[in-house]
């Protein structure tokens, strides 16, 4: 029997992305709950690389400690192919499903550098939104659907994502409104 509830870190944050108008914004909340206690509101769970020079920026959903371990592997991946988001997401991928160490980090990843916009897993998955928008973690459902609603009324990519965010608080119990929103054009 699968033990569901092996990663409560799924309960514990909500990342969303938006690519339109020449510009990609990842936004998340800042809430770390542990089961149902909340012990920090103001977390930061976007971050903005530059390996090489090259900027690039990251959302994570799950173990604070396994997803920083996943965003100093893509960096190096990074560092290794300068320039090619997409090789570098694969690659981590790859290592992230056959690795015997990597294979256990409960986490996941929205990743942009401007241009691409990937969501990527421990499954093996670097997925690629079909309509623009992205989320993940315990409110990304709710944020996934706000953002998909507004896209076609809303221009601004900044404004879909924060929105989205602000209403999968809203509902989700495990995401606030504190949010950390980055910003890069493609």
């Amino acid at each position: 029997m699968q033990n569901d509830q092996k990663f409560p870190g799924w309960h514990g944050t909500t990342i969303v992305g938006v690519r339109k108008g020449g510009k990609v914004v990842i936004a998340g909340d800042g809430q770390v709950s542990l089961g149902q206690t909340i012990i920090k509101g103001t977390a930061k769970k976007v971050r903005r690389i530059n390996p090489g020079g090259f900027d690039v920026v990251c959302g994570f959903a799950g173990s604070t400690a396994d997803a920083f371990t996943l965003l100093e592997r893509l960096e190096a991946k990074l560092e290794a192919s300068p320039g090619q988001l997409a090789r570098a997401s694969v690659e981590l991928a790859k290592d992230w499903r056959t690795d015997k160490y990597l294979k256990n980090l409960e986490a996941m990843l929205i990743v942009t550098d401007g241009k691409d916009l990937f969501v990527i897993t421990g499954a093996g998955d670097v997925l690629e939104p079909e309509h623009d928008v992205t989320a993940i973690g315990s409110g990304g459902n709710f944020a996934l659907a706000a953002g998909r609603a507004m896209y076609d009324f809303e221009d601004d990519a900044e404004v879909i994502a924060r929105r989205s965010l602000e209403i999968a608080a809203e509902i989700c119990v495990y995401t606030n409104g504190k949010m950390t929103v980055e910003t890069i054009n493609g």
